[in-house]
């Protein structure tokens, strides 16, 4: 019998079919790659701009296209958290986005990958076409797109089960008479599920430490496999490979349990013959050799591929954290905080005195007079704060005027400041809405700021810009009125704007709607003609003038609230910007309408108070209802009309129960 040189060794063959990467571990992957383009797209943003950034970018222009209906539905249902809900929503979406590729993607990343350019795509569209970002606004999703992409391509590849990540085409495996080749094709027992189902049983089998009556051969055949010292040939009996399922082939791995297969260039060194066993004693019997072959294979071939994928995903979100810090980090020191923080003082001449202690009812169930500065609502079409600290602030006046200003904040300041109080109210309020508030506000009129620029005949309006690009059409006649006190304001309460309220600078104009007045972080101010130029809201559906509407809401008691019968206070508030209230009254159950207490009057421009005491002694639901009469001598309709194209209509009423 002719010498073999070794046991013989053929090329890894691919496999037929590839197999699937893990769901959970490609879910992880893709949450920590949309994490990695999120914040590298933030960090970038920080220096090219904060509008700059991408979700900020789709944000903003899913607010400019979302429809009217839409946007009156999301205002009624969330109210001043409008903004909250939309982020919500868009990172349940991204993340639903992410889940999705991700289990497309169990036999190759090209799925998610071309999801990422797709989504990275729309927030460069989003961005380039934002009205308030510079030339390098681009950087941000370019960086966000190639960060999301690098580290999904680097996850899917780490994550792949540890035969498809380690085996290359050059890799050898045992030969067909290795006897460690028993089943070349299988899977690696000590590997994590790769997704396919049909490996399970054959790792049962041999993981299985249990001996096998065919597998395990017999005392007689044992000793007719031991070569014989005095006769044999040691060169050859050396180079036998002994049968797979003998004893001696369990011997054989037990003295060398790292080496699955002999080294072919020392197989002709003698080694001693394995001792046979005896039958004549049970104990002497060789063990199945297969737990020994499974343990050298696994420890021999299979890296650590679970532990490798949860390092690196580890590592990549903490990078993106960091990235993420970074970037808000580096915005905060850019930010209009720090600037308000330091803004100089708002001295006015004359300051207005304290309200009267009559000025509102609020131990009987209404608001205060004042509305504090962090209790006043929010309506506006940024997603996020803009961000212009003092020392960038420039307004310019220009268009249809003889003289052409453009002012710093130092300039508003040193033309003397003044305070007036003044209601606010959203167009979207609905009846019986909470969008109104009141504040004292601080600043210039701006009727002599138009005066002072030289007005041209023929002008209509006046086209605000904030710095998001958001724009506002006033009629310039209402801003012109000696008594109308139209402002520029710096100051809310006693104090700078506060950011989300429009520092350094906004508009304030009392008794129309904000959505045509009320313009924040104001920058730029064109005198100009209707048709010359069409303001934000225009476009969408809404009235060109909207001067606001009497109306009034009863606070007290709260709508479906239970009461003693007897004597039930009810309580609210009236308003009629720059025209006034003169009363309010009220109806229980349908009767007669009662006159309510008004409280004193501090401005036609605010809003005042009203509370009636009634007699409700009968048990059971009852229904109140108020309405307002305004000082021109018009009473509020009880026709119900929605909030578009200009306003609601109708009388508030709530129903309550006494017993």
């Amino acid at each position: 019998m002719a010498p073999t040189d070794g046991p013989s060794q053929r090329p890894a063959q691919p496999p037929t079919t590839s197999r699937r990467v893990p769901r959970a571990r490609l879910v992880v992957a893709a949450v920590v790659a949309l994490a990695a383009a999120l914040a590298a797209g933030h960090l970038v943003a920080a220096f090219v701009g904060p509008q700059a950034s991408p979700p900020l970018a789709v944000g903003n222009a899913a607010i400019d296209l979302t429809p009217s209906w839409l946007k009156d539905f999301a205002i009624a249902t969330f109210g001043t958290a409008d903004k909250l809900a939309l982020l919500v929503g868009m990172g349940v979406v991204l993340v639903g986005l992410a889940v999705a590729a991700a289990l497309a993607s169990r036999r190759g990343p090209a799925p998610g990958t071309v999801l990422i350019a797709v989504v990275g795509v729309v927030g460069l569209v989003a961005v380039v076409t934002r009205p308030d970002v510079g030339r390098l606004a681009a950087l941000a999703p370019l960086a966000s797109l190639a960060s999301g992409v690098a580290t999904w391509l680097l996850l899917h590849r780490r994550a792949a089960p540890p035969g498809d990540d380690a085996a290359g085409p050059a890799a050898m495996v045992p030969g067909p008479t290795d006897p460690g080749s028993e089943n070349p094709g299988a899977e690696d027992p000590g590997s994590e599920d790769s997704g396919s189902e049909e490996s399970g049983s054959e790792d049962r089998e041999t993981l299985d430490p249990r001996p096998s009556d065919t597998a395990s051969p017999g005392p007689a055949a044992a000793d007719a496999r031991t070569p014989d010292p005095e006769t044999s040939d040691p060169e050859s009996s050396d180079s036998r490979i002994p049968d797979p399922g003998s004893a001696d082939a369990g011997s054989t791995h037990s003295e060398t349990p790292d080496r699955v297969s002999p080294d072919p260039e020392t197989s002709d060194r003698k080694t001693p013959a394995p001792a046979s066993p005896d039958p004549e004693t049970p104990d002497s019997r060789t063990p199945d050799p297969a737990p020994a072959v499974t343990a050298s294979r696994r420890s021999s071939t299979t890296p650590p591929g679970r532990r490798r994928f949860l390092v690196t995903a580890g590592g990549a979100a903490v990078v993106a954290g960091v990235a993420g810090l970074a970037g808000r980090f580096v915005g905060g020191a850019r930010d209009a905080a720090s600037s308000r923080a330091s803004a100089p003082p708002l001295d006015v001449a004359r300051e207005l005195p304290a309200p009267p202690h009559d000025a509102d009812f609020a131990k009987l169930g209404t608001p205060t007079f004042l509305t504090p500065n962090d209790a006043f609502y929010r309506i506006d079409t940024a997603l996020s704060v803009p961000q212009l600290p003092v020392e960038d602030w420039r307004l310019r006046i220009h268009g249809m005027v003889d003289r052409e200003l453009e002012l710093t904040y130092d300039d508003v300041r040193r033309r003397g400041l003044t305070e007036r109080r003044i209601t606010l109210c959203c167009v979207s309020n609905p009846v019986g809405g909470e969008l109104i508030s009141t504040a004292t506000f601080t600043g210039v009129d701006l009727g002599d700021l138009l005066r002072d620029a030289g007005v041209r005949d023929g002008a209509q309006q006046l086209l605000s810009t904030s710095s998001d690009g958001w724009t506002c059409g006033t009629p310039l006649d209402v801003l012109l009125e000696r008594d109308r006190g139209a402002m520029l304001a710096l100051g809310m309460n006693g104090e700078p704007l506060p950011l989300e309220h429009g520092f350094p600078a906004r508009l304030v104009v009392p008794g129309l709607y904000g959505y045509v007045s009320a313009t924040k972080w104001v920058t730029d101010l064109e005198v100009t003609t209707w048709n010359a130029r069409r303001a934000y809201w225009l476009d969408r559906g809404w009235a060109r003038e909207a001067p606001v509407k009497t109306q009034s809401r009863i606070d007290r008691p709260a709508a479906n609230a239970t009461m003693s019968a007897g004597r039930v206070i009810a309580a609210g508030i009236a308003w009629a910007q720059h025209t006034g209230i003169a009363k309010v009254e009220v109806r229980l159950d349908g009767g007669r309408w009662r006159e309510a207490t008004l409280s004193a009057a501090v401005s036609d421009d605010t809003w005042r108070m009203w509370h009636i005491a009634l007699d409700v002694r009968r048990p059971g639901g009852h229904r109140i209802a108020c309405r307002a009469t305004d000082k021109s001598g018009y009473t509020q309709t009880s026709e119900r009309m929605g909030v578009l194209p200009d306003g609601a209509t109708g009388h508030h009423a709530i129903t309550f129960t006494t017993e």
